[in-house]
């Protein structure tokens, strides 16, 4: 199944975190947090003003985000889990 977000949503997929802390100490996975960055797997066409005119995301597929720990709606697909969210719930994108 493929999805493609509409408006100006992104759908995300969070990455990974460490598992071992900066002293070498091994976090289990129960007690380790959720995640708050990920990759861009789809962008919607943007949003549309008060003119009729929309306005293209400025994200795109592939970019690493951050966002909050509880944003977004969480989808699965095909055994992945997957988040559905609107572009303002992004705080910024990584760069490298």
């Amino acid at each position: 199944m493929k999805l493609r977000p509409l408006a100006d949503r992104v759908i995300v997929k969070r990455v990974d975190s460490e598992t071992k802390t900066a002293s070498g100490i091994v976090i289990p996975d129960a007690a380790a947090e959720k995640p708050d960055q990920g990759e861009v797997l789809a962008v919607g066409p943007g949003r549309t003003n008060d003119k009729g005119e929309v306005k293209a995301l400025s994200v795109k597929v592939g970019d690493k985000v951050l966002f909050g720990k509880y944003s977004g709606q969480t989808v699965k697909v095909g055994g992945d889990e997957l988040l559905v969210m609107k572009e303002d719930d992004l705080f910024a994108v990584v760069e490298k």
